[in-house]
């Protein structure tokens, strides 16, 4: 989910939810990607990704963590207290409803879109059989 977008759900949400004391972060770091030839072959280090990292506490002692791909440090806090909201019973649902399902819904619109302009892409080979071939 884009963080703009993270942001005006989140911005909603929090305004109810109880407190987030920060535990560790936000902070900025990288992780090792690696990758395989074709999904089977033997694995490899393509190359590093910066991921950002926080810990967060609720006074009631809910612990929630967060890391995400990129350097942006209020969505890895964000993503933070909403994992830590989430271990609340009272909060999962509104959690659910109006922050996983709208990005949900966004990602299965953008797979869509991509899906929609391959196909306008795609051309069909066909052979036509010689008559020496037979």
């Amino acid at each position: 989910m884009p963080a703009d977008l993270l942001g005006e759900r989140y911005g909603a949400i929090a305004k109810t939810a109880p407190a987030a004391i920060p535990v560790r972060g936000p902070e900025i770091g990288a992780v090792m990607v690696r990758g395989r030839i074709g999904g089977g072959g033997a694995p490899f280090n393509l190359g590093e990704a910066s991921v950002t990292r926080a810990t967060v506490k609720l006074d009631s002692g809910e612990v929630g963590h967060a890391i995400v791909l990129g350097r942006d440090t209020e969505k890895a806090r964000m993503v933070a207290h909403l994992d830590a909201l989430g271990q609340l019973a009272a909060w999962q649902a509104v959690i659910e409803t109006d922050v996983v399902a709208p990005a949900l819904a966004l990602d299965a619109e953008e797979r869509r879109q991509r899906a929609e302009e391959t196909e306008a892409t795609r051309v069909d080979f066909f052979t036509l059989v010689r008559g020496e071939d037979r």
